[in-house]
């Protein structure tokens, strides 16, 4: 019974802050946006980032209809705010959820085009919750670690609980699927099917933004030792072209439309890197271009590694960091991406591996970073019978705060463990505490 007392803890302390973030999205900011939804006079329809992508896929494969049109945006508009944006109101959304996707994105939501969009959104909905939770058995997978099964349970209740999560699980974001789609890559290079993992890689491009470094690290890797790694390369050109060929047959040009859409999503939602954010465009640019060449550098000598040991499953963690630090778009969703480098730091630490003092600080500042949402969302739920629509207006972004600095600290973190790691002479060299 004792043996069992530190895990009980554990998992009644990880449920407990996984709720108060659920209790602060459904009672705390759902109401402030609501509230200030009513003083606006803006727009709130089902708010699903699946429904321009089902609506555009329904209306092409069933109807023929171009989903990157005015008209098929306007629709969109319908469902996902409840009317069509007006330009002349001046309180209304910004982003017109246009159908900015590679149109071959239709193809994964061809099974629920005949269905009602009730049916899809709890379907989709529990669907991602219970990839989710399949993930995380994945990246400990692919990090080849073997935690106990009461860490691998206190993990899954902390990231459906995570800030990220949340929001994803509650918009109903396709970067879920595609975080689950680059786990199962990863789990077949680190299984030795790579057919499969370029397979799947090529799937996930229906994000393209967010896949492109892993992607090219990946042709790198398969470059480097070719007569071994060919089937990764021959799974993903193969699965790419079925894909773009079908793409062109169902919309013939539709590459060239992606594009504009793309563009003009940019233009009217305006989105920048978190780096952009933090240190302005310029020098935003300067970092990332920084963050890439110092990844390049740690990663050029592991391109050779074999996919299944450790340290290339870190390597794979690191590239998706860099990803969700450098690309231009900081949407909070995106850090679910992170997942795989934080279960790799946490390994290091409950592992009592030997660091160097200079970077147990940094990690220890990277840990509050990433528990603040949780702290925060914990007082916030504490302090609900006293938040006032006056006091919750002030104080509703508090879990935000370390949201910026977050992906920043997780991937400089990283980039450094798996550096230590692969220089032995390094590693050695940290003093016995």
């Amino acid at each position: 019974m004792l043996k069992r007392t530190p895990f009980v803890i554990a998992l009644v302390v990880a449920i407990l802050v996984s709720a108060s973030t659920w209790f602060y999205v459904n009672r705390i900011l759902r109401a402030q946006q609501i509230a200030d939804a009513a003083l606006h006079n803006r727009p709130r329809g089902n708010l699903s980032d699946l429904y321009p992508r089902w609506l555009g896929a329904r209306e092409l494969l069933q109807h023929g209809r171009n989903p990157y049109t005015t008209e098929i945006t306007r629709e969109i508009q319908q469902g996902y705010y409840g009317r069509p944006l007006d330009p002349a109101r001046p309180y209304d959304p910004k982003d017109q959820q246009g159908f900015a996707y590679p149109v071959y994105v239709v193809f994964l939501l061809a099974p629920t085009v005949e269905l009602s969009w009730d049916t899809v959104q709890f379907a989709f909905r529990w669907f991602l919750i219970a990839l989710a939770a399949a993930s995380v058995l994945l990246w400990v997978r692919v990090l080849h670690w073997r935690p106990t099964h009461g860490t691998i349970v206190i993990l899954i209740v902390l990231i459906l609980g995570w800030w990220p999560m949340v929001q994803g699980l509650k918009l109903q974001q396709l970067t879920l699927l595609v975080a689950g789609l680059l786990a199962g890559c990863g789990v077949c290079l680190s299984g030795g099917w790579l057919f499969c993992a370029g397979a799947l890689l090529a799937v996930a491009t229906i994000k393209p933004q967010l896949v492109w470094p892993l992607v090219l690290w990946l042709l790198l890797w398969a470059g480097s030792n070719w007569r071994s790694r060919r089937r990764f390369v021959f799974g993903f050109a193969l699965v790419i072209m079925l894909l773009f060929g079908g793409a062109e047959l169902v919309l013939p040009g539709w590459f060239g439309m992606f594009f504009h859409a793309i563009g003009e999503y940019h233009k009217y939602v305006q989105n920048e890197s978190v780096l952009a954010t933090l240190f302005g465009p310029l020098g935003g640019r300067i970092v990332g271009v920084a963050c890439a060449l110092g990844c390049f550098a740690c990663l050029w000598s592991l391109r050779k590694e074999p996919e299944s040991t450790e340290v290339f499953g870190r390597a794979y963690a690191v590239v998706l960091a860099l990803a969700v630090t450098i690309v231009p778009m900081s949407a909070l969703y995106n850090q679910v991406l992170l997942v795989p480098a934080i279960l790799a730091l946490v390994r290091g630490e409950i592992s009592s591996d030997l660091i160097l003092p200079a970077i147990r600080k940094a990690r220890a500042i990277g840990a509050a970073l990433f528990a603040w949402p949780w702290i925060a969302t914990l007082l916030l739920t504490a302090a609900y019978p006293w938040l006032t629509p006056g006091v919750r207006e002030r104080v509703w972004t508090a879990p935000l705060y370390s949201s910026l600095m977050l992906p920043i600290f997780v991937f400089g973190l990283s980039l450094l463990d798996v550096w230590m790691n692969r220089v032995p002479s390094l590693r050695d060299a940290v003093p016995a505490e």
